[in-house]
C-alpha cells in the first residue's frame, strides 16, 4: 500500500505544473513557448534518469534510490514556490524530472522482491492503478490548492507547488520508516521462486561486482528490447491522448472547454479497467504470458483508434465510447509491459534495470509525442492523427507477437537444482 501511495504521490508533484501553467502566464508573464521549454527540460531529465535509476535501484536498493528521488521532487517543488524567473523554473523542472525518474523502476524493483512470477500479473495490475488514480487525484488537488479562495489566497499559484510537496513529504516519511527492500530486511526469509529462470535465481546480488554482468545479461535478452519497443509505441500514444484530447474536442468536435475537460477524464478512468483486464488475463488465462496479452490489446487499440473518428461523428455518446475503449486498450498493455513483464525479464535482482530501460525508451516516445501531434494536426487534420496511431499500435502489436509464448524462459522441472536454499540465492 505504501509503494502504491508513493508512486501516486509522485504525481502530486508532477501534474501540479500543468495546473499552475496558466497562472504562471498570467502572473509572471511566461509564454506558451517558454513553459513548453520547461516541460521539455523536465521530460528530458525524466527520460535520461530512467536508464540510470533502474541500475542504481538494483545495485543500491530501491529504498535509497526512491528516497533520494522523493527528496529531489519535494525540494524542487518547494523551491518553485519561491521562484519567479524562467531560468530557475527550467532548472528546478529538470531537478524534479531527475527525482521523478527514480519512482517507477525503483518501486517496480521493490515489488518484484515480494511477489512470485505467477502472482505478478494480478498484483501489478492493481498496483499500477497508482498512476491512473494518482494523476486524476493530483490534478484535482493541485487545482484546489492553486485556485481555491479559502486557504491563504494571497499566496496564489505558489500554493500549487507547496501543498503537493507537503503531501508527498508525508508519504516519503512513511515510506522511509516502514518499507523494506526485500523480505530478509524485515527479518523473514527471502522467497525462492521456482518459476524464475535458473540463471536469474543464481545471479549475484547487484550490490556485488556481478551487477555489471547482470546488466549485460538483461540487455542481451531480446525480450527487454521487444518490451521497450512496445512501450515506446504505447507511451507515444498515451501522452498524445493524455494532453491533447481536450484540444481535439474543443477544436474538432466543438465542445465547450469544461465539457471537453470532464470528457477527457474518461481516458484515465477507463484505464483503471484496462490495467485489471490485462493483469488478470495474463495470469489467469495465459499462464503469465505478458507479451501475448499486450499484443492482443494493441491490436484492439489499432481497431478502436481507426474507428474513433466515425464513432465521434455519431455524437457525444459515440465519442465517449471511443475514448473509453482507447483508454482500456492503452493502459492495459502499458501497465503490463512496464510492470509485470519488466519484473519477469529482470527477476528479483534485475527488475529495476529492466523496468528502467523499458520506461526510459518509452519516455523518448513521450518527448516526441507533442511535436508529432502538432505537426500532423496542423498539416493533415485530427482524423489523420487517429489513422497514424493505428499504424503505431500495429507496430507495437507486431513486436509483441514475436514473443507470443514467452514466459521468461521458465525453468523446467528437470533443470531445477535438487535443493534450493531458503535464504538469499
Amino acid at each position: 500500500m505504501l509503494t502504491w501511495l508513493v508512486y501516486a504521490g509522485f504525481y502530486f508533484c508532477r501534474k501540479n505544473l500543468s495546473v499552475a501553467m496558466p497562472l504562471l502566464e498570467r502572473d509572471l508573464g511566461f509564454t506558451n513557448l517558454q513553459l513548453a521549454n520547461v516541460v521539455f527540460g523536465y521530460s528530458l531529465l525524466y527520460a535520461l534518469g530512467q536508464f540510470a535509476s533502474g541500475v542504481l535501484a538494483d545495485r543500491l536498493g530501491p529504498r535509497r534510490v526512491v528516497g533520494a528521488g522523493l527528496f529531489l521532487a519535494i525540494v524542487s517543488n518547494i523551491a518553485m514556490g519561491f521562484s519567479a524567473s524562467l531560468v530557475m523554473f527550467a532548472f528546478l523542472g529538470c531537478l524534479n524530472g531527475a527525482g521523478q525518474s527514480t519512482g517507477w523502476s525503483g518501486l517496480v524493483k521493490n515489488m518484484a522482491c515480494w511477489f512470485r512470477r505467477r502472482e505478478r500479473g494480478v498484483v501489478m495490475a492493481w498496483w499500477s492503478t497508482n498512476y491512473v488514480l494518482g494523476g486524476f487525484l493530483a490534478t484535482i488537488f493541485a487545482t484546489f490548492a492553486a485556485t481555491g479562495r479559502s486557504i491563504l489566497p494571497a499566496l496564489g499559484w505558489r500554493r500549487g507547488f507547496w501543498a503537493p510537496a507537503l503531501v508527498l513529504g508525508a508519504i516519503a516519511v512513511a515510506y522511509m520508516v516502514w518499507v523494506r527492500d526485500e523480505p530478509s530486511d524485515a527479518g523473514v526469509d527471502d522467497m525462492v521462486d521456482d518459476e524464475e529462470p535458473l540463471e536469474m535465481r543464481s545471479a549475484a546480488p547487484p550490490s556485488e561486482p556481478g551487477w555489471l554482468a547482470l546488466l549485460r545479461r538483461i540487455l542481451k535478452d531480446g525480450a527487454v528490447w521487444i518490451g521497450a519497443g512496445m512501450f515506446f509505441c504505447l507511451k507515444l500514444t498515451r501522452y498524445a491522448f493524455l494532453f491533447w484530447l481536450p484540444v481535439y474536442m474543443t477544436q474538432h468536435l466543438k465542445y465547450a472547454a469544461g465539457e471537453a475537460g470532464y470528457t477527457s477524464a474518461l481516458f484515465e478512468l477507463s484505464g483503471f479497467g484496462g490495467a485489471l483486464l490485462a493483469g488478470y488475463a495474463s495470469d489467469k488465462l495465459m499462464q503469465s504470458r505478458r507479451f501475448s496479452v499486450g499484443a492482443c490489446m494493441l491490436f484492439g487499440l489499432a481497431a478502436v483508434t481507426g474507428l474513433h473518428p466515425a464513432l465521434a461523428a455519431t455524437g457525444r455518446l459515440g465519442n465517449v465510447l471511443g475514448i473509453a475503449l482507447i483508454g482500456i486498450m492503452t493502459y492495459g498493455p502499458d501497465t503490463l509491459i512496464s510492470g509485470a513483464a519488466a519484473q519477469d525479464i529482470g527477476s528479483r535482482h534485475g527488475a529495476g534495470t529492466a523496468a528502467g530501460f523499458i520506461d526510459g525508451v518509452g519516455s523518448i516516445g513521450q518527448l516526441f509525442s507533442p511535436y508529432l501531434v502538432a505537426f500532423v494536426t496542423d498539416r493533415y487534420g485530427w482524423d489523420a492523427l487517429f489513422r497514424l496511431f493505428v499504424i503505431v499500435a500495429l507496430a507495437g502489436a507486431c513486436l509483441g507477437t514475436t514473443r507470443w509464448n514467452d514466459r521468461g524462459r521458465i525453468a523446467s522441472a528437470t533443470q531445477k537444482p535438487a535443493a534450493l536454499p531458503r535464504g538469499k540465492p
